[in-house]
């Protein structure tokens, strides 16, 4: 049975990940912050769906749930991730706020990547997706919600390097583009339904192989340009 690990699983795409998942017949686990989150997870999924509760931040936390999780990891989906500061244009930043959205969107995926590492090499098809953003393309120049777009952008070019790093291995690396999803984040006025998102990434995660790591793709499946 396919065992997967998804990140910020208590709402949004992360949720509809987790349904999809267990659709599918996979074992699932999910991060969540609280037992609060926990419970709603257990009570999203019919109890089917683990929780596995820590903050993708804490790295005492995230190494001590990797050492709980015994066993081979198929899959892991770096989803968790924030929009920033209210305050987040060139001329007028919330620096602390920046911090924080690069901590979370950026070093947090290779933080839960790393403490995950010796479970995704147990598999035999070990695979690592992270959930970026259409706003993380270079070639837009716009400067709205540019802690955000810089964070995505970042954590593009360090799951990049990791894909170089873990070719040996056969562990392939790639970054999905959900595009607007009508979540929490994105708001009701977005295009996609975050189930076509979470099912068209667990597709490519699914179909993922050495020949395709270090790319970037739309969640339905077409190659983009970071």
């Amino acid at each position: 049975m396919t065992r997967i690990l998804i990140t910020g699983a208590n709402r949004g795409i992360g949720l509809e990940l987790a349904k999809s998942a267990l659709a599918k017949g996979w074992s699932v686990y999910g991060s969540v912050r609280t037992e609060e989150q926990a419970n709603s997870l257990k009570r999203e999924t019919s109890d089917k769906a683990t929780p596995l509760i820590f903050d993708v931040t804490d790295h005492y936390a995230v190494q001590a749930a990797a050492r709980e999780l015994s066993g081979a990891l198929d899959i892991l989906i770096n989803n968790a991730g924030i929009i920033g500061p209210d305050r987040q244009s060139p001329l007028d930043m919330d620096f602390a706020g920046f911090a924080k959205t690069l901590e979370v969107n950026t070093l947090a995926p290779l933080l839960v990547t790393q403490a995950f590492l010796p479970q995704l090499r147990q598999a035999a098809h070990g695979r690592i997706l992270t959930i970026s953003s259409q706003m993380s393309w270079m070639g837009y120049a716009k400067s709205d919600r540019i802690a955000y777009r810089a964070s995505k952008a970042a954590v593009n070019k360090v799951m990049q390097g990791l894909a170089t790093d873990l070719h040996d291995d056969n562990i392939p690396v790639a970054l999905i583009d959900p595009g607007w999803v009508r979540t929490d984040m994105g708001g009701d006025d977005a295009d996609n339904d975050p189930r076509d998102v979470a099912e068209g990434a667990l597709l490519i995660a699914e179909t993922l192989s050495i020949a395709k790591t270090g790319k970037f793709f739309k969640w339905s499946g077409e190659e983009r340009e970071f």
